[in-house]
């Protein structure tokens, strides 16, 4: 110890300071949103479910959505642990990966949860289970994939430019 004062500054500046991006993030997740807006989901359907817009047989396409979703994810996780890259959003990833779901999506992983909620929605047909795939997304768009694109474009600069001319952000 150099004997520096460690002690935290507990003063007025310490809470007029804005916490980082980094900050926000550590405490609430993408998965974390995307749990409670599919719980939110299934409850409203049974707590208040406005008016059926769906019905069978065309309410079984909703579990193709979930499927695919599902598949997005895993297939996405796996190649974050075969490339040693972070999945963490506010962490710098190490890897620029271009491939597999990456070439159909930028943001693979919140295309399959949005997707799973959508499908979620269908299997359920009411009006209200719909609105939490479009907040998903709102949330992603809101809180996330800005800052991920700015990090990807200061980490990998051109590779990244080039990858998101050729790659559409969801679709």
């Amino acid at each position: 110890m150099n004997g520096e004062n460690k002690e935290p500054s507990h003063g007025d500046d310490h809470q007029d300071s804005p916490r980082t991006f980094k900050e926000r993030l550590q405490g609430i997740m993408p998965t974390t949103y995307f749990v409670a807006l599919m719980a939110s989901s299934i409850a409203l359907h049974f707590v208040y479910p406005i008016a059926k817009v769906l019905h069978p047989p065309a309410t079984y396409t909703g579990y193709l959505f979930i499927a695919f979703g599902a598949a997005m994810n895993l297939w996405t996780d796996a190649l974050f642990k075969r490339h040693e890259t972070t999945v963490k959003p506010y962490l710098e990833p190490s890897t620029l990966i271009v491939s597999g779901p990456f070439a159909l999506s930028r943001h693979p992983m919140y295309l399959g949860m949005a997707s799973a909620l959508l499908g979620v929605a269908v299997v359920h047909g009411t009006v209200v289970t719909f609105v939490f795939p479009v907040a998903y997304v709102a949330l992603m768009e809101l809180f996330f994939i800005p800052h991920e694109e700015e990090t990807c474009v200061n980490v990998f600069g051109e590779a990244y430019q080039d990858y998101r001319r050729t790659v559409r952000r969801w679709l």
